[in-house]
């Protein structure tokens, strides 16, 4: 069928579930009050088409994540992947990385050089800064355009607060951390001014965390019991003290955030923005347990240089009565993306550097229209344009000489126009119909540099539009039931890092630009469940399934005819990013709360996904980014000063023969299965969370992570997990 038709089709006769997660359970009528504002608009839950989980900032004092990619993790429904500690590749509906979008405030964060594999771009966030996150499962791309396949994390940051009389309002927080498994010392300082018609919101995180270490009672193969110094002008493989300490994998971020919001009447609201975060250095660790032919480490430096993020943004917001719009809303930024990437083979006195510099700037402009007491509409244009500058240094350490080298992508632009438009129905009090559309065009320009490789073109031209939809219906037959299903497709449009790409992938490959590739769609169906059994008990079930069509995926390929070159002094495969495969991903999501008597509660959330992909053969292989059954069961209790929480995490093994194709080449990661094939063993963890209210104004938070010291590392990941961990917090409120 016609793809466009399709969407058609189903934009005028498909269903929509609505249903959000809380921080305790509530009858069903509290719930529907929630207001969510992850589709760029503040709305009530009741009226949302997506799944949505959200993580309060009472969920985050509580259980003080590190960095926001632990933040992520508290929903229950969020898998992290991790190469390195200064980083988190989230996994979600068996989609990861570049398939998944990151919103700030409402602006698109992904870049063009977003890539396939594992990024770390999340942890340039700061916890201590933001009011809510919220997660939204499936299809995202007729409100965000490309990426929005398998999901969108939406970032609330702290938004600066009027006084409601003539007096000015003062409050703020001040915490101190530590935490006992890679000594992290951390301080955060925010503070925010109200005046009537003016507010400001200052926010101020230092933190600064050690080598990791893991726990004492898992498998061999994951201890580190030497590592590379450079002593004399010569690699040196040391003997490592305490073989549970991950060397190095230290690093430092600071975080600054300032808000200055205006008010002159009712109908205007203007908010500008200003987020500053930049990390140190920091080792990628995975590469550093990768080993060479005779057992000893390949590289003697691997590290990423400072991860930097920039963020200018104004939001405008109007309230009208005019024919068009009762609310229009304005977002202009511009962001600043740094990152680079430092490596040298052992003992080799060539040092590799690349860097990439991301200008991103963006215009969205969103309208919402009452149309009747029973009809509201929402449409928008967006406009997004990335201009990549990629440089490439090779340093001779030893003569202390340098000189121009291979950039890790050409020098290029990526563009986004897109319109959308989003209706909402209220058919009866019991069902709401909601369904929309959205058109993108996108364009890329990509120049290459054929001066250290053989490219047989020399620039990249891409110029293509998209047209997805979503459409779905709401159900409550009673307060206490909400049945529903949702039907909605997604692109992901060809980026930089897809067309123009030079690495290593794997030992013994590399990829190559290509030029020529097409977008992905994905075609996902959700049917879900929800039932409140007396004002106590809510069980939700969510099952959906999503096809990946025109999937662009790694395989082989040649280059001037040759399948395999010279690179970094090896004979490696070429590899290239291509429109290659189908791919499909199906799972259920389930959970359970309860609100037990005299403060007591449970819950428990289990997340089961199975996703397979095409290879060149034409078998099937599974996908690397289906995460294994996990899951996290709580048991709490809260009064007027006290919050604690008993919480069980576990993660199912992936055995040999499950591991997609691409990770069985990753053996320095996996443990060894009997036959001495690579694996993910399972997992499990006992934690401890509790907050206790000293005195009005001082907060004492303290935890203990896994609690029976478990070493384990989570699929995919390429370090070692925290093993028995003790955090201890205090928190002074103004």
């Amino acid at each position: 069928m016609n793809r466009n038709l399709a969407l058609i089709i189903m934009f005028c006769s498909v269903f929509a579930f609505s249903q959000t997660e809380q921080d305790s359970i509530k009858i069903s009528k509290e719930l529907s009050e929630v207001i969510i504002s992850a589709n760029r608009w503040k709305q009530y839950s009741k009226d949302v088409p997506q799944k949505v989980s959200i993580i309060s900032q009472a969920k985050v004092a509580l259980h003080n994540p590190q960095t926001a990619a632990d933040l992520l993790t508290i929903s229950g429904k969020v898998f992290m992947q991790k190469s390195q500690q200064g980083g988190g590749s989230p996994m979600i509906r068996g989609f990861a990385t570049n398939r998944l979008l990151y919103a700030v405030d409402g602006i698109r964060m992904n870049t063009a050089i977003f890539r396939g594999g594992n990024i770390q771009n999340v942890i340039s966030l700061d916890p201590f800064a933001t009011e809510q996150t919220e997660v939204v499962f499936g299809p995202g791309s007729v409100m965000y355009g490309s990426d929005a396949i398998g999901g969108v994390m939406s970032f609330q940051t702290l938004t600066p607060q009027f006084s409601s009389t003539t007096k000015s309002i003062v409050s703020g927080n001040a915490v101190s951390r530590f935490s006992s498994s890679n000594i992290e010392k951390t301080g955060h300082f925010d503070v925010t001014v109200g005046w009537k018609k003016w507010a400001s919101v200052t926010s101020i995180t230092s933190n600064e965390f050690g080598d990791l270490k893991m726990g004492s009672h898992g498998p061999e193969e994951y201890l580190r019991p030497f590592y590379v110094q450079r002593q004399n002008g010569v690699d040196v493989v040391v003997t490592n003290e305490d073989p549970l300490v991950q060397k190095p994998t230290a690093y430092s971020q600071v975080n600054f955030m300032q808000k200055l919001r205006f008010q002159p009447n009712e109908n205007w609201d203007f908010q500008y923005g200003l987020h500053f975060s930049e990390t140190s250095s920091y080792s990628r660790y995975d590469r550093h347990i990768r080993y060479n032919s005779v057992g000893l480490p390949r590289y003697g430096e691997f590290y990423y240089g400072p991860q930097k993020w920039i963020m200018n943004n104004l939001n405008i917001t109007h309230q009208s009565n005019s024919k068009l719009f009762d609310e229009m809303v304005l977002r202009l930024a511009h962001q600043f993306f740094e990152e680079s990437r430092v490596s040298r083979n052992m003992n080799n006195s060539n040092r590799e550097i690349r860097t990439e510099k991301v200008n991103a700037y963006s215009i969205n402009v969103d309208f919402s229209k009452a149309i009747s007491l029973t009809h509201k509409a929402y449409y928008g244009v967006e406009y997004v344009l990335n201009d990549v500058n990629s440089t490439g240094i090779n340093q001779n350490i030893v003569e202390g000489t340098s000189q121009a080298g291979p950039s890790r992508y050409p020098q290029a632009t990526w563009q986004s126009i897109g319109v959308f438009v989003n209706n909402q129905y209220l058919v009866t009090d019991k069902t709401s119909l909601q369904a929309g559309l959205r058109y993108n065009k996108y364009i890329l320009k990509a120049d290459f540099d054929t001066t250290f490789y053989p490219f047989p073109f020399t620039e990249a031209q891409i110029d293509n539009g998209s047209l997805t939809g979503s459409a779905g219906i709401v159900f409550r037959p009673t307060d206490k039931w909400v049945i529903s299903s949702n039907v909605a497709t997604a692109f992901r449009s060809p980026n930089v890092d897809d067309v123009g790409k030079v690495f290593d992938s794997e030992p013994g490959s590399v990829v190559i630009p290509n030029p020529n590739l097409e977008a992905e769609y994905a075609y996902n169906v959700d049917l879900n469940v929800a039932k409140m059994f007396g004002k106590s008990v809510k069980v939700d079930v969510s099952t959906y399934y999503t096809l990946l069509d025109n999937a662009l995926v790694r395989r082989d390929f040649t280059l001037n005819g040759a399948s395999e070159i010279v690179y970094d002094g090896e004979l490696s495969q070429v590899q290239a990013i291509q429109n290659a495969a189908k791919a499909n991903v199906y799972g259920i999501q389930a959970g359970v709360e309860v609100k037990l008597p005299t403060g007591f509660r449970f819950s428990t959330d289990l997340n089961f996904q199975k996703g397979e992909e095409e290879l060149d053969n034409g078998d099937k292989s599974p996908s690397r980014h289906a995460a294994p059954f996990f899951g996290i069961s709580r048991v709490g209790y809260a009064n007027s000063k006290l919050d604690l929480e008993l919480n069980f995490q576990f993660s199912d093994k992936v055995a040999f023969k499950d591991l997609a194709e691409e990770e069985k080449g990753k053996k320095e990661i996996y443990a060894r299965d009997r036959n001495g094939n690579p694996y993910s063993p399972s997992w499990c963890t006992l934690n401890l969370k509790s907050m206790y209210k000293l005195t009005e104004n001082f907060t004492l938070t303290t935890g203990i992570e896994n609690i029976t010291d478990q070493r384990y590392r989570p699929y995919s990941s390429g370090i070692v997990a925290p093993g028995k961990n003790i955090i201890l917090a205090v928190r002074a409120t103004l």
